[in-house]
Order: structure tokens, then sequence, then C-alpha cells
């Protein structure tokens, strides 16, 4: 049988940076795999790297060495605008901060992904009002960010990570700046949409409870993966 392409592999990957005479190995030969339906929890200390592996997952930073591979395509070394359009159609992101553009409504903000990828404006109000639907905003489409609550906006940015119907959504921290029970609530949301869609998830946390309750987690330690845990077989650091 014909092994299927993951969604997203690092094969080797470095990241140093650079600052004069400093030489900093943030990531050193990490291996990674995210196939499709994946739910896996990326963790380990401040610093161990965690946040620099998902942009390079992302595409949003390239590698000082070794491979990043979207849908089998060696993307890292791609042209800015391919990256960008790859980006568009493949990928979800959602962060601790929910980076709505504060003049936009919540539809509108949705809306984007699709009206940047060429999108008809009718069929992308639709398609935000469908997913706003789904994270049970879709009484608050007109509303724009001020005039919604810590959670709801963080629901806006899973939908609009979510519009595109993207193969993976990527998210750092995304409930870092809540309290526990809005973070719960988008906590599952995500979960929800990882197993109802077949998107596959990697979510950063520093939380092990929440890690605990994914399928998988990888620890990063000191720029090295060390470990991974699969159904809630996570040993306490």
């Amino acid at each position: 049988m014909t092994e299927t392409v993951p969604v997203l592999e690092a094969v080797g990957v470095e990241r140093r940076f650079r600052d004069g005479k400093l030489d900093v190995a943030v990531l050193q030969g990490v291996d990674f795999r995210l196939e499709r339906g994946d739910q896996t929890a990326i963790i380990g200390a401040s610093g161990s790297g965690k946040s620099t592996l998902l942009h390079l997952l992302g595409g949003l930073d390239r590698p000082t060495a070794g491979e990043v591979r979207l849908l089998g395509q060696e993307w890292s070394r791609m042209g800015e605008a391919r990256r960008g359009r790859m980006r568009n159609q493949h990928l979800g992101f959602v962060y601790q901060f929910h980076h709505l553009l504060p003049e936009l409504t919540a539809g509108e903000n949705v809306a984007l992904p699709l009206l940047i990828r060429g999108i008809s404006s009718r069929r992308a109000r639709l398609e935000a009002e469908h997913w706003l639907g789904q994270v049970d905003l879709g009484h608050r489409v007109a509303h724009k960010p001020a005039e919604l609550s810590g959670g709801e906006r963080q629901r806006v940015a899973i939908a609009r990570a979510l519009v595109t119907r993207p193969s993976a959504i990527l998210a750092d921290e995304p409930t870092g700046n809540l309290d526990q029970e809005r973070a719960q609530h988008v906590f599952a949301l995500l979960r929800e949409m990882n197993r109802s869609t077949g998107t596959a998830l990697a979510l950063v946390t520093h939380d092990i409870t929440l890690a605990r309750e994914l399928d998988r987690s990888v620890q990063l330690v000191k720029g090295h993966l060390e470990r991974e845990h699969f159904h809630g077989q996570l040993a306490d650091d």
C-alpha cells in the first residue's frame, strides 16, 4: 500500500539566529510529521523552540538547514509569492492574540482570506456566515472586534482559520490570553473542528492538562524533539 503524504513534515530541521558574534541554535535536527486528521500538541519550556517550529511548519520562517514539506512539496525554499498562495490555500492560523482587523466586522474579518484568494464577495460572505455559525457566532456577523468579548474574538479567529477549509490548523497558544472557562471552550471547539472536518491540528501550548486531551504530544527540550506521547500518556515535567 502506498504511504500517504503527510500534511506537514519537517526533516532534519535546524533554525539558528545570528546577532553579531552571537549564534543561537533554537532548533537542532528536528523531525516532525502531521498527518490528515491528527491532533498534536507541541509542548516544552519557554525558549525550547515551540513557536519557532510552528512558524517553520507554517512557512512564516525558513529553516537554516533541513526541509519543511507541505503536502509533499518542499516549500521552505519557494519564493514568497508561491509560499503565500500555498499558505492561503492549505493552512489556517490561530494565535494567542486574535489579530482581527478592528475596522472590519466579524463577517468581514472571516471573509478576508477568501477575498484574498479571489473568491467573489457574495460567496466569501456566505462562507463567513457559515463558519461563524459553526462557532456559535452567527448572531455577531455585523459586530466589530471592540464589540465582542475576548472569547468571542478568539472564536472569530478560529472561523477565519477554517473558512478556507485548510488541510491543517496551526495554533500558537490560542488559549493563553483567556480565562479558564473561555480557554476550555476554545480548545473544545478546535478539537471538534478537527474531528468534524478532518483538518489536522498542531497546537503549541504551555498547558499540560490541555495537551493531555489531544491524541498526541511532542516535547521540545532545548531545540531537540525529545519525547512523543500518545493518548494522554504524558509524563509530568
